[in-house]
């Protein structure tokens, strides 16, 4: 019953270190425990023209997460057909608010 008691215990505590709203996929890069601010490419293409720009976003605080950060919702911002490079922005305080932007560049 200790040991139940003691994983309980240490899962409940790396939850609560680690936060519940943090960036997935791709993005989880260079994660700072109390403050992040990075960026980074996602994928690059052979269009080299880069004419048009769009950006999607989603927001999350304390476990609940809304917005559409994806390539497609970019796109249709920007109106973009041809893609050229797409990178990504997190901000995240404490793991309790994250933002990720995805921007798109393309035609």
């Amino acid at each position: 019953m200790r040991k139940l008691i003691g994983c309980a215990f240490v899962g409940a505590l790396a939850m609560l270190l680690t936060g519940c709203v943090g960036p997935n996929g791709p993005l989880v890069g260079a994660m700072g425990g109390i403050y992040t601010d990075v960026s980074g490419p996602v994928l690059a293409t052979g269009n080299a023209e880069a004419s048009k720009v769009g950006q999607a976003s989603s927001t999350g605080i304390i476990c609940i997460a809304t917005g559409d950060s994806s390539i497609k919702a970019a796109c249709a911002n920007g109106g973009i057909t041809k893609i050229s490079h797409v990178d990504y922005h997190v901000t995240s305080v404490l793991s309790v608010y994250t933002k990720t932007t995805v921007t798109v560049y393309g035609e």
